[in-house]
């Protein structure tokens, strides 16, 4: 099986996670106490994303950007409640096809 993009999606999932609970300490006066999942989950976001199948580090991190995008927009709407409008979405369906490109496009062997 390929991990790629379900390692992608956790990877989302798991720094949205981590940020959030920075954001929360920090401009939500929440206790320092978040840190501590903030940083576990900001740590299994940077182990899931060593299972994407990528040859290069660098091509796996601009590929996982779209996810990401993707992912972000989704806490928007679900999260915070604010509704992405037709630039949000039309921005990241250009993201996500560039991911793709960049992940899946073919290679020459050098």
């Amino acid at each position: 099986m390929n991990w790629t993009i379900p390692a992608f999606i956790g990877a989302a999932i798991a720094e949205i996670a981590g940020c959030f609970a920075f954001w929360a300490w920090a401009r939500l006066d929440k206790s320092p106490l978040w840190l501590i999942p903030g940083v576990a989950s900001l740590c299994l976001f940077a182990w899931l994303l060593t299972l994407a199948e990528a040859a290069n580090a660098g091509r796996t991190y601009a590929a996982y950007g779209g996810i990401y995008i993707l992912s972000a927009l989704v806490w928007l709407w679900a999260v915070e409640g604010t509704r992405p409008d037709k630039w949000d979405v039309t921005g990241v369906a250009i993201c996500l096809i560039g991911a793709g490109v960049i992940l899946w496009g073919p290679r020459v062997a050098s």
